[in-house]
């Protein structure tokens, strides 16, 4: 049966000389893998260029509940972004966000709420027009919400830890080791005190950056037992390595 749905490119995977499998977060399905056709030439309906990473499509789409990967029939562009591809830092944090909603999404069926978060960041990704340096970190940050461990900065104080384990801040240094000392947990708070519109406002040194990433991710692999290393973060850091 077919459907039709938008949907976000996580990223593409050659399966054969024939075939690719293109790894989608869907609106109406959640993660889907799909296998599309290898074609080239001007009357492919399936064109390489429309699978770039975090791309936002219309699909129209074969979608059989028992099949682990389905059949992608049509795709063209849902919404044509204006820098995001020109822009070096913009199209590497896309890259590295592509890779950390993959391995997000495997936690995850489907999620209006969480598309609907993601698509309408992209936009906003692309209409910034300089100082996107804080936004991945806003945006992975705020992810947390739609799955369920948002820290809780309740009462926070000066000199308190960051309890990772149960994502609350304590006056007392918790009784494992998976908490963030005074100075980092208030770097943290600030991190939860940021929004889009506000993001401009906090300034983060090459160190600080690197390390709010590093503790972003460890806060997520104590939540999600699938998550696994992230391999662009490298790539990242090459970007941002000059403050």
């Amino acid at each position: 049966m077919l459907h039709k749905t938008r949907g976000i490119i996580l990223y593409n995977l050659n399966y054969s000389d024939a075939y690719s499998i293109v790894h989608v977060f869907t609106e109406e399905f959640g993660p889907v893998s799909y296998l599309t056709a290898r074609t080239k030439g001007k009357k492919t309906r399936l064109p390489k260029a429309l699978f770039q990473p975090l791309s936002i499509l219309d699909l129209e789409v074969e979608h059989l509940n028992l099949r682990d990967i389905q059949r992608l029939k049509e795709a063209k562009v849902h919404v044509s972004f204006i820098s995001i591809l020109d822009n070096p830092i913009k199209s590497t944090i896309c890259l590295f966000l592509a890779e950390f909603i993959a391995k997000v999404a495997k936690e995850v069926q489907s999620n209006k709420l969480l598309f609907d978060y993601i698509f309408h960041s992209l936009q906003i990704l692309d209409l910034l027009e300089s100082k996107s340096a804080n936004f991945h970190l806003v945006f992975m940050i705020r992810l947390s919400q739609f799955l369920g461990f948002y820290p809780d900065a309740t009462g926070y104080k000066n000199r308190m830890y960051f309890d990772m384990q149960n994502g609350v801040f304590t006056a007392y240094k918790p009784n494992h080791v998976h908490f963030l000392n005074p100075d980092d947990s208030q770097v943290f708070y600030n991190l939860l005190r940021m929004n889009y519109e506000n993001m401009f406002n906090f300034k983060f040194s090459r160190h600080e950056r690197k390390n709010i990433i590093y503790r972003i991710l460890e806060y997520y692999r104590l939540h999600l037992t699938s998550f696994s290393e992230m391999k662009s973060l490298e790539i990242l850091h090459e970007v941002f390595s000059v403050d």
